[in-house]
């Protein structure tokens, strides 16, 4: 099939950090896919920047492997590579120093009138730094845009401060804040679920909804990130991030329109009503956990603190009950869970809908399980509503019913039409300056302000976590947050 050519303006694309993880498995691989596409105009530029010593050939044959190692082969014609990888340099700079700087300028200044992104797939503590260097070096322009990572800070202070370092350099309609839990099709596919079809917005609100639970659950352990996780926790590193992201999208009230401002205004309400939890009742809604030894596929695996090398009081599990003070979700919990070392790997949302008011078939011994929507967003990307429908028979011991799901597969819906890969999105979006799907600063500094009290809270009540076996779901104490309310978690 011949790609679709997609009209975007010319570009230079600077990568801080370009011989780092993210660029490998993520950044070069989306790129790549946009010129498979015709997504990426002739004469544009893709430059690596790093303190490491490359020289453009030595970056293109660094590029080439990544683009192998996560790229299926039928999906990288030898063309399209040649192709690629002529739009390719490398410049060496140290974000933190002045060396190499000016020869970045050089690269850059003649093609000043194009797009200019710079991507700065790097450490939070370099973002400052760099962002100087760009303005010092008088490399920003009208047309200039920044992208920036998570961690976006480690407290709302700190988060503050990176937002107004940045801001010296940058206004804020040229910051792209990626999550890129935002440039996954399932979520995408929340909003156009609930506002595209008649048959939910009428019963997304508290009149209709029991419940919601979202869960974000990984099976692997620290996986090389020791140093940033230990100084990190569950907390900050998922629920700040993610979660809130995802429970706004459920939460907000229909946007005008989906354009940015929009959007985000309406995420930004369902934050700042999010209820505080504080010293007073962070015991009843949240519960902590650090995993110790088990099995995980199979194989017996370490604790955490084994991992770590030595005692750790930082959580690798959190479960909550978030309620939104508004009025469609009055009296409607939100359960979050996420967490390391637990028997899948799993993303999900679930609707979990309120009962018949009356049954007409409890005469006749028929039993029914209310409604329930769960859209999971990986391994898998699937939306299942779970109906109640009659068990065929004659009925004379009385009528059977049976929960039933009505399954929309992605892959199988849209067989025909490759799955992307979030940056990809993403990456095509910040270049035709198209911020729906990402994070404003208000966001940012709200999704802070919530998880701060929780975070102080604990502290102040001297709650630490919970131990739990690696491979189970956590503390016990986490399925006696939700059953309390008579909820059971959707596993």
């Amino acid at each position: 099939m011949t790609p679709r050519i997609i009209p975007v303006e010319l570009f230079d694309l600077v990568v801080f950090g370009a011989t780092g993880d993210l660029s490998q498995r993520k950044l070069l691989p989306a790129l790549f896919h946009r010129d498979l596409q015709g997504q990426i105009p002739p004469g544009s530029r893709i430059i690596g920047c790093s303190r490491r010593a490359m020289t453009n050939d030595e970056f293109q044959a660094f590029a080439r492997k990544a683009i192998e190692d996560h790229v299926p082969e039928a999906d990288r014609p030898a063309d399209v590579m040649g192709r690629f990888l002529e739009r390719v340099s490398y410049v060496t700079a140290d974000a933190a120093q002045d060396a190499g700087w000016a020869d970045l300028g050089k690269v850059l200044k003649p093609e000043s009138h194009r797009i200019r992104v710079f991507y700065l797939a790097v450490g939070p503590d370099l973002f400052g730094p760099i962002c100087d260097r760009l303005g010092a070096y008088h490399l920003v322009t009208p047309q200039t845009r920044v992208v920036i990572e998570k961690p976006l800070g480690k407290s709302g202070a700190s988060a503050h401060a990176l937002n107004e370092s940045i801001g010296k350099v940058f206004k804020e309609p040229q910051i792209y804040r990626i999550d890129h839990y935002l440039g996954k099709e399932t979520v995408q596919n929340l909003l156009a679920l609930r506002f595209a079809n008649s048959l939910f917005e009428p019963l997304w609100n508290a009149g209709h909804i029991d419940h919601v639970q979202i869960t974000i659950a990984e099976t692997v352990g620290l996986e090389g990130r020791l140093d940033f996780y230990d100084g990190a926790g569950a907390l900050r590193d998922m629920v700040q991030n993610h979660m809130l992201q995802l429970l706004a999208l459920v939460a907000m009230e229909p946007p005008g329109h989906f354009g940015p401002t929009s959007v985000r205004d309406e995420k930004v309400k369902v934050l700042n009503a999010l209820r505080r939890i504080d010293t007073g009742n962070v015991a009843a809604h949240c519960v902590t956990g650090q995993y110790g030894p088990g099995v995980a596929d199979g194989k017996a695996v370490p604790g955490y603190a084994e991992e770590l090398g030595h005692a750790s009081d930082t959580e690798t599990f959190v479960a909550l009950k978030a309620n939104i003070d508004n009025w469609r979700w009055k009296g409607v919990p939100f359960y979050l869970r996420t967490g390391k070392r637990l028997p899948s790997r799993a993303s999900q949302i679930v609707i979990q809908f309120k009962p018949v008011p009356h049954l007409i078939f409890d005469t006749k011994g028929a039993t029914v399980n209310a409604n329930k929507l769960v859209i999971e967003l990986q391994p898998n990307e699937n939306i299942r509503l779970m109906l109640m429908t009659k068990t065929p028979g004659l009925d004379r011991d009385g009528i059977r019913l049976r929960e039933v799901p009505l399954d929309i597969g992605m892959d199988n819906a849209f067989a025909d039409t490759r799955r992307r890969i979030a940056h990809e999105r993403l990456l095509l979006d910040l270049i035709e300056g198209r911020s729906t799907l990402f994070v404003r600063r208000d966001e940012v500094e709200a999704q802070w302000r919530w998880i701060d009290g929780i975070r102080a809270a604990l502290l102040a009540n001297g709650i630490a976590p919970k131990p739990y076996a690696a491979g189970s779901w956590g503390p016990s104490a986490a399925i006696g947050l939700a059953e309390r309310d008579g909820v059971s978690w959707h596993d």
